[in-house]
Formats: structure tokens, sequence, C-alpha cells
């Protein structure tokens, strides 16, 4: 291993933008995880409900959210992955530059690997919010005849 000052100094700035992709990545699986809390909050209180009470309402709608929640694990799976990509590719290159190893291709090969788990984490968030956003609506839309149907 023979670094010189200056090649670490240009894999340092090689590396700083996976680095922030990876910053990125992390603030994605906090809103995930942040979603998927808040999907089994309300798994959690339907399942009280529906202990007491079993309703077609409540059944479909710990249906909804059952889906939901496997969007999210998938979007939480395929984030993590890109992670962790993403740090190969940064390991890849000072291991790289360090030992002299050709790993350009498997670099490369990583970073689109990265890229594809990072499209499928975002695919899955965009699913599992208009799912979100339908299910609410369909929700005020029962609420809004109910209120409706009653004598004011």
């Amino acid at each position: 291993m023979n670094f010189q000052l200056g090649d670490i100094g240009q894999v340092i700035q090689l590396a700083i933008a996976p680095v922030f992709l990876l910053a990125g990545v992390s603030i994605l699986l906090i809103v995930l995880t942040n979603r998927l809390g808040r999907i089994i909050d309300q798994m959690r209180l339907l399942e009280d409900r529906a202990i007491k009470c079993v309703d077609a309402e409540c059944v479909a709608s710990l249906s909804g959210l059952h889906r939901r929640s496997n969007l999210i694990n998938i979007a939480i799976a395929a984030s993590t992955l890109c992670g962790l990509l993403v740090c190969l590719v940064i390991a890849m290159l000072f291991l790289g530059d360090a030992t002299g190893l050709p790993l350009v291709h498997l670099i490369a090969a990583s970073f689109i690997g990265a890229m594809l788990a990072l499209t499928t984490g975002f695919i899955c968030l965009m699913r599992e919010v208009s799912m979100s956003y339908r299910l609410m609506r369909e929700q005020q839309l029962v609420a809004m005849a109910m209120c409706a149907g009653r004598p004011a």
C-alpha cells in the first residue's frame, strides 16, 4: 500500500457525492419508518375495535393498512439495500486506490444497483402515499354521506 497525499485527496473528493447520497437515503429511511409506525398504530386501534365488534368497514380498513405496510416494508428494504451499496461504492473507491485493483466496473455496477434500489424505494413510497390518500378520501365520502343522511 503506497498512499500518496494527492491520491487520497482525489478519492475523498470522489467519495463526497456518495456520502451525500447516503445522507439522503438515511432521511428517506426515517420517513419510511415513521410512516410504518403510524400504520402500525392505526392497525392496533382497529384490531382493538375489531375484537369488540367485527364489522366490514373495520376489516376493509385493516386490509388496506396491511397492503400499505407491505409497500412500506419493501421501500425500507430497497432503501436499506441502496445505503449498503453506496457504502460499498465508497469502500471500493478507497480500496481500489490503495491496492491498485481495477474496481471500476464493480463500482459502476454497485452504483447502478444502488440507484435501482433507491428508485424501487421511491416508487413504493409513492404507491403507499397514493393508496393512503385514496383510502382517506373513501372514508371522508362515507362520513360526509352519513352526516348528510342525519336529520339536522
